[in-house]
Formats: C-alpha cells, structure tokens, sequence
C-alpha cells in the first residue's frame, strides 16, 4: 500500500500516464526538472510486490523505452506466457517431488547415480 506521504507527491507533482490489467497506476512528473530526467513511479493496487510489473512497464519505469506502453499496440508471440508475479511465500509456489509440504518422499533414483568415493 502508498504511503500517505507517496499519495501527496503523486497529488501534488504527479501524472496518471497509465494503468496495468493488475490495476498498478503508473505516474511521472508533471513537469521536466531542469538538468535531470523526470521521475517515475508506480502506485500499486494490493501490496507492493516489483514483482507484479509487467515487462513493457518495468522497461519504462526504469528508462529502457521512452515510449508508455500502449495495450493495444502490443504483439503477443505465440510462445510468451502470461505475467506472473514472484510466487515464493504463497501456496502456489513450486516446491520439488520430495518437498517436506509435498508429503516428503522423492521417488527412487533412477539407477544412473553413481556416488563418489575417494581413491
């Protein structure tokens, strides 16, 4: 959640440029400051997690592209997936066959492991 004192700066220098399909609100200063480049920031909807940027927007909070992403002239490819936010912590992480929360127990070696023994 913004802090009280991010939702004053945003009310008094910021401009709404944009917003996600996860709802992040994405602002940059009204004004170009003189002798550097205008600030960016986020607003996120739900906890703050950097995580749950989007690529194209994380390409332009961090000065990769000048251009702000415009949904509609985004080209998906077949092959990309959709964005996912870091999942570690939650019940939807990945945990390995063998994971003590996934009952504990790997299947059997395979028979190609061969331990090491010193000569």
């Amino acid at each position: 959640m913004a802090t009280a004192i991010t939702h004053v700066l945003t009310w008094l220098r910021g401009e709404q440029v944009g917003e996600d399909s996860d709802g992040n609100v994405y602002y940059q200063e009204r004004r170009i400051p003189k002798g550097r480049r205008r600030r960016r920031w986020v607003v996120y909807n739900g906890p703050d997690e950097a995580s749950r940027i989007p690529p194209e927007w994380h390409a332009w909070l961090h000065y990769t592209v000048d251009e702000i992403p415009d949904p509609n002239k985004m080209t998906v490819k077949p092959w990309q997936q959709d964005h996912l936010p870091n999942l570690t912590g939650t019940d939807d992480a990945y945990r390995p066959p063998g994971h003590t929360l996934e009952g504990g127990r790997r299947s059997a070696a395979t028979g190609d492991y061969e331990p090491w023994t010193p000569n």
